[in-house]
């Protein structure tokens, strides 16, 4: 039985993975490079499309997902809500312009590709969204979270993640899919109790959950209230139609508010750490380096279109709000590339007609 499980495939493999993200991670340090940069180097090294170590691309993708929850998870128990509610018109207003000039500057370039304005509309979209993860993890790494840099940027991904769910239902309808009213009203009753739950916590300033004395004494029974306010939460959220990220975050905020949240720290950490890591190797894993190779120009001038692009909105949003142009500058490189929901919204363009596989020019 015990020969069994050590030559079990899927534990040898996650033991392989350990090894190799140590010899990657202690030699990127050496030049200082941030861990990210480790699990994707990792992903692609272990993945399908480099030596092939982990072929299970569906194992990795689904517990790395989990690591996006535990991550938002940890951020709403480390901010504090009323400062984050003060810096509203960053938030809302600087993402509202950031979107809208996006398009704007899309539907300029659409006379040039022949482009519809369904398809401007989803490129707006896909490029005025920014990567939660990456950004919250590098404010981590960097000790800036707390900082008014790190809490413009976090106001920012939060509204972001909030407004993925209107942009779903617009290209939906840009598609010839009209959304069901069931799912309208579901994703409306959700906004609604997250709106309640926030308003709750800034009017109770602090919360105190049921058998609290009882939870702190027991190390067993704070991993599974941890565990089931985190995931329990991101359940709620996904019922409702709305990021199960979000849910997450929501959740963290309320343990905040309890003032007592080092136990939970202490309960998680080590699976933060893990399941964060696996998201970003499953990231790795999905980056062909022959296709890199083939397309390698017209990547690049992507990725500098956008970037140029990203930085110049974000750097104007961000001087209307900011009174310096450095730490504008600074916050519009965080936010610079896209991100995780931006492939969600090009693969909803596909499945609805928007897009065409290969190309985004569609002659009418």
């Amino acid at each position: 039985m015990i020969f069994a499980i050590l030559i079990d495939p899927v534990l040898s493999k996650f033991v392989i993975l350990s090894m190799i993200i140590l010899v990657v991670g202690f030699l990127l340090r050496v030049i200082k490079q941030p861990s990210i940069v480790t699990y994707l180097i990792v992903g692609v090294l272990v993945g399908p499309y480099g030596f092939r170590l982990i072929t299970d691309e569906l194992l990795i993708t689904n517990l790395g997902s989990l690591g996006l929850v535990l991550l938002l998870f940890f951020v709403g128990m480390e901010i504090h809500l009323p400062n984050l509610i003060t810096n509203w018109r960053v938030s809302v207003l600087g993402t509202l312009i950031q979107i809208g000039v996006s398009i704007i500057i899309v539907w300029f370039l659409s006379a040039t590709f022949n482009w519809k304005i369904n398809q401007v509309v989803m490129l707006g979209f896909v490029i005025s969204l920014s990567s939660t993860a990456v950004i919250v993890k590098l404010l981590q790494e960097r000790n800036e979270l707390m900082t008014k840099v790190g809490q413009n940027v976090l106001g920012v991904l939060i509204a972001q993640d909030i407004l993925i769910v209107p942009m779903l239902i617009i290209m939906s309808y840009m598609g010839g899919d009209k959304p069901h009213i069931t799912e309208m009203l579901k994703q409306l009753i959700g906004g609604v109790l997250i709106i309640g739950i926030i308003i709750y916590i800034l009017k109770k300033k602090e919360i105190k959950l049921p058998f609290m004395k009882y939870i702190e004494k027991d190390h067993e029974v704070q991993v599974f209230v941890a565990f089931t306010l985190c995931f329990g939460f991101s359940i709620l959220t996904a019922f409702f139609g709305l990021s199960s990220a979000l849910g997450a975050f929501i959740a963290g905020i309320i343990l905040s508010s309890t003032k007592s949240i080092q136990w939970v720290h202490d309960s998680l950490h080590a699976f933060k750490i893990m399941f964060v890591a696996l998201f970003f190797v499953s990231i790795g894993m999905l980056i062909d380096l022959q296709f890199l190779k083939e397309n390698a120009f017209t990547i690049g001038l992507l990725v500098l279109i956008v970037f140029i692009v990203n930085n110049s909105i974000n750097v104007l949003t961000m001087r209307i709000f900011c009174k310096d142009w450095k730490t504008s500058f600074y916050t519009a490189a965080l936010l610079s590339q896209i991100g995780e929901f931006s492939f969600i919204l090009g693969s909803s363009g596909y499945y609805s007609g928007i897009i065409k596989i290969g190309y985004v020019t569609v002659k009418g």
